[in-house]
């Protein structure tokens, strides 16, 4: 008994000794700067940076492969503490908010057909070109609350995105999932903008959209230093922040009000203030099944 004990006791001293010069042999040395910066990261592993997660992004940074100003979730002050532990000059970059440009929801805009089938805008949207009759109005069915990690979009009860720009990051996951293109990035100091993304000509916008911007080109007369008229859609120049203000000016002569002061009139106020959970929009449902029910 007692030399079995003393076996099993030899066995184990020996596989210690053996784990333990492993464990030096095949060490890996990690970066104690990749450390730091892992821990003032946010830890959100949004993707904004381009990386799968702020672990990625920490070490791509302190082994000199990926700028420091990429962690759009953080902010300024991040990309300040990064530099310092970097040793290198702070590169800070203008922090920029999603916005959702579109004001067709199902009481404003043509509806081709009702969709009863999965709640994602990318899975619609295959389906004869989504069920709004506008190419590039936003399906409201959801694909970019899913891939939200800040919880900043909520889709309204009649089938519209809209964003909270004080929980929005501008990380840009919903700019890539959005089958349409009807989610851009703009500065966060912005808060006007012409809420379409049709390029269609005037008569044809009227057929599908209460709200959508016809090209008459009213706002670039009225400030042409501040609006860009681009194949019937009007934006908004944002490259000179003190001319974008005046931006303000166009909106009590556009026709359809498509053009929209945020401080006055957000698309939803509710979303200036934190929110609890959204519910799943239900799905829309035929005239039919309204009468057998």
């Amino acid at each position: 008994m007692l030399t079995a004990v003393l076996g099993l006791g030899q066995i184990g001293l020996v596989a210690a000794i053996a784990l333990g010069w492993a464990a030096k042999k095949f060490a890996v040395d990690v970066d104690e700067r990749e450390t730091k910066i892992r821990a003032i990261l946010p830890g959100a592993n949004c993707g904004g940076c381009g990386f799968p997660s702020c672990s990625s992004y920490a070490s791509a940074v302190s082994a000199g492969t990926a700028p420091i100003n990429l962690c759009r979730s953080g902010g300024s002050a991040v990309v300040e503490n990064i530099a310092h532990i970097m040793r290198m000059k702070v590169e800070t970059s203008t922090a920029q908010i999603a916005v959702v440009l579109c004001q067709g929801d199902d009481r404003k805009a043509t509806l081709k057909y009702h969709y009863l089938g999965l709640h994602d805008c990318n899975a619609a949207n295959q389906i004869a070109g989504g069920p709004k009759l506008c190419p590039s109005g936003c399906l409201g069915l959801g694909s970019c609350v899913a891939v939200c990690a800040f919880s900043a979009i909520a889709i309204t009860a009649h089938g519209l995105a809209v964003v909270n720009r004080e929980r929005c990051t501008g990380c840009g996951k919903c700019v890539a999932i959005c089958p349409r293109h009807v989610i851009r990035l703009a500065p966060a100091t912005a808060t006007i903008h012409v809420l379409c993304n049709s390029h269609d000509k005037g008569g044809v916008v009227r057929t599908y959209c209460k709200v959508g911007c016809i090209g008459c080109g009213l706002c670039r007369k009225a400030v042409p230093s501040a609006y860009v008229l681009d194949r019937f859609l009007a934006h908004i120049d944002y490259s000179h922040a003190a001319l974008a203000v005046l931006a303000a000016d166009a909106i009590a002569i556009c026709p359809n009000q498509c053009i929209v002061d945020f401080t006055k009139n957000y698309p939803d106020d509710r979303l200036l203030h934190p929110l609890p959970a959204i519910p799943d929009r239900p799905a829309l449902v035929t005239d039919d099944e309204k009468a057998q029910r």
